[in-house]
């Protein structure tokens, strides 16, 4: 095919995708609201709340305007192009950054539940992740916010029709190494998270009981959250590769859209089946996301046994 209809085809596919996500994000949002007001807007002000609104809220930001750069979103005034094509360019980079960093956040949150609120592991968390902050930093600086590594070029189709696409000047390699480290943040995080619920198994299977619902519960999302955030730094180098266009419009759609509505779903998950379970007591620890004691049936076992 000839370049014209080759900059034509790339555009459709741009385009379809976009409508694909604000569809996907739109209606994820439309499905949750009512949840979201009975289980968020109701309740009395938390750490989780807030991760929450930043989460949901920044994430819809960034993924609608993720959605629409490019074709869709399209400053027609000439003099202005390179600027707001470029300003928003970094604000999606920037922005994909700093809700992953939320994103772990949140798991520092869980982990420091989980454990008791420990102290000690709560600063050891902490004493890894700004480094991975300062990381994420250096790398959006070096990547993205230099106009040596990257440039907007305005595709003419037609005069009615144009588009933006940024230009790469340096290799993956440098995003596959900064990379490495995020990942072993995260498989740190998923092993104490691992850790815990084996630890609560045993003592659990000695009482002849069944393990906390919500201690899985929140282990296995530790876990998926573990697994998306791993797929999102592969598909983060692997974007940098000459892919064929459908390839590469499909792993944006995913990598546009999976963040976004998984990380606020689980929140809202298990806010609404603590609200939908029979408690018996609400622990200081648990006391914005889950029922830590047993059911009656088993908190009467527990003291039948003398625990």
């Amino acid at each position: 095919m000839s370049e014209l209809e080759e900059f034509i085809y790339d555009l459709d596919w741009n385009n379809s995708m976009s409508i694909a996500a604000i569809t996907i994000i739109s209606y994820e949002y439309i499905l949750q609201f009512e949840k979201e007001v009975t289980f968020v807007w109701a309740r009395e002000w938390s750490v989780m709340k807030y991760l929450y609104l930043a989460v949901r809220y920044f994430g819809i930001l960034v993924a609608i305007i993720s959605a629409l750069w490019g074709g869709l979103f399209y400053m027609p005034e000439a003099p202005y192009v390179g600027i707001v094509s470029y300003a928003t360019f970094l604000f999606i980079q920037w922005g994909t950054s700093l809700y992953s960093c939320l994103t772990k956040v949140i798991l520092i949150w869980r982990l420091y539940a989980l454990y008791n609120q420990s102290k000690a592991l709560l600063y050891v968390l902490l004493g890894f992740f700004i480094p991975i902050v300062a990381l994420y930093i250096a790398m959006d600086v070096f990547l993205w916010s230099r106009p040596s590594a990257v440039s907007m070029q305005e595709i003419i189709i037609s005069p009615k029709i144009k588009y933006c696409v940024p230009s790469y000047h340096i290799g993956p390699m440098a995003a596959v190494y900064t990379s490495i480290p995020a990942i072993c943040y995260d498989i740190l995080l998923v092993v104490l998270a691992i850790a815990v619920l084996v630890n609560h198994i045993k003592e659990r299977k000695e009482l002849e009981m069944k393990p906390n619902a919500y201690v899985v519960l929140i282990v296995r999302y530790h876990v998926i959250y573990f697994v998306l955030n791993l797929t999102i730094q592969i598909f983060t180098a692997i974007l940098w590769a000459d892919l064929p266009t459908v390839v590469m419009n499909f792993i944006l759609l995913f990598y546009d859209t999976a963040p976004y509505i998984i990380v606020p779903r689980f929140i809202m998950n298990i806010w609404e089946t603590h609200a939908n379970d029979n408690c018996v007591h609400v622990s200081t620890t648990f006391e914005d996301c889950v029922c830590w004691t047993s059911p009656p049936q088993l908190e009467q076992h527990e003291m039948d046994r003398g625990v």
